[in-house]
């Protein structure tokens, strides 16, 4: 059964740096889309961050708020994605899920919160 469970969240003070993991089982996520998702208090669920399969060469994209703060990886020898958050800000308060697709059906992780406040 394919599952996804995120993790990492927490409090931080803005500047900070905040690390989250998503682990997958089931599937062998190195072959799959993996993108992270945000959604903050009263707003829709936004993209953040995606990275291509390995046979694709791990390409990634982000959206235009988190550029050169954020970092999403692999480590496929422990079926894990990353999102490494550096220099964070209040506004990247939120909570944050991983997705793929697989067979046109779309997963998501449970989530994991991030609040960024002094």
């Amino acid at each position: 059964q394919l599952q996804l469970v995120a993790s990492g969240g927490g409090l931080v003070q803005p500047g900070m740096s905040l690390t989250l993991s998503c682990e997958a089982s089931g599937f062998d996520s190195s072959t799959r889309v993996m993108s992270w998702y945000r959604q903050a208090p009263g707003e829709a669920r936004d993209w953040v961050a995606v990275i291509s399969p390995r046979s694709a060469g791990a390409n990634t994209l982000y959206t235009d708020s988190v550029k050169d703060r954020f970092t999403i990886s692999r480590d496929n020898a422990k079926n894990t994605v990353y999102l490494q958050m550096k220099n964070l800000k209040p506004e990247d308060t939120a909570i944050y899920y991983c997705r793929t697709v697989q067979n046109n059906i779309v997963y998501w992780g449970q989530g994991t919160q991030v609040t960024v406040s002094s």
